[in-house]
């Protein structure tokens, strides 16, 4: 890959990442919301488990519109994990703004009364939970600072793009013909 082509790769990376994070963050505030809407979580959870997708349909128009409809699979991978990547610090950045001067204790707060009704406690006894270690994991949360949280996310969701990258490279490679100038 020459200089020209890896910053190529980045700019359409950043751009897509871009996207990708707009993706996240609606889906964050739709689960926010969707702690007391059923139908705001259900919007959330399609978004996040549409994202992958998303993210490899824009791989296929990087290849597509700016590598002529060849990419090799490495830069495909390369292309991917950068995308998650500049997604992932831009939903570092909401997530932090949110934690640390929006929330105020409404997602412990919500996550509390939840816990606190009769189909929660028959989840947990099925699940071999019991309310105590509930109570405990909920304290801890509420005790977490918003940094720590947010840079957890932030590690989950590089490495989903770096796991991810793979089979999404393997199906939007693309080879050139043999003979082509840029075969690689």
């Amino acid at each position: 890959m020459t200089p020209a082509e890896y910053i190529q790769l980045k700019a359409f990376a950043r751009i897509d990442g871009a996207y990708l994070g707009l993706v996240w963050i609606a889906s964050f505030a739709f689960y926010i919301c969707g702690l007391t809407s059923p139908a705001l979580g259900l919007a959330a959870a399609l978004l996040a488990v549409g994202s992958p997708v998303f993210a490899a349909l824009r791989l296929r128009k990087f290849r597509d519109k700016a590598r002529d409809g060849i990419i090799s699979f490495r830069r495909a991978v390369a292309y991917y994990i950068m995308t998650f990547l500049y997604a992932s610090l831009l939903m570092a950045l909401a997530q932090y703004i949110y934690f640390a001067f929006i929330d105020g204790g409404y997602l412990v707060s919500t996550y509390s009364a939840i816990m606190s009704t009769p189909e929660a406690a028959a989840m947990l006894e099925a699940s071999g939970m019991d309310a105590a270690q509930m109570s405990a994991s909920i304290s801890a949360l509420a005790q977490t600072d918003p940094i720590y949280i947010v840079l957890n996310i932030l590690s989950m969701n590089v490495t989903f793009g770096i796991i991810l990258s793979i089979p999404a490279a393997a199906i939007i490679k693309k080879n050139a013909p043999a003979g082509h100038p840029t075969r690689q």
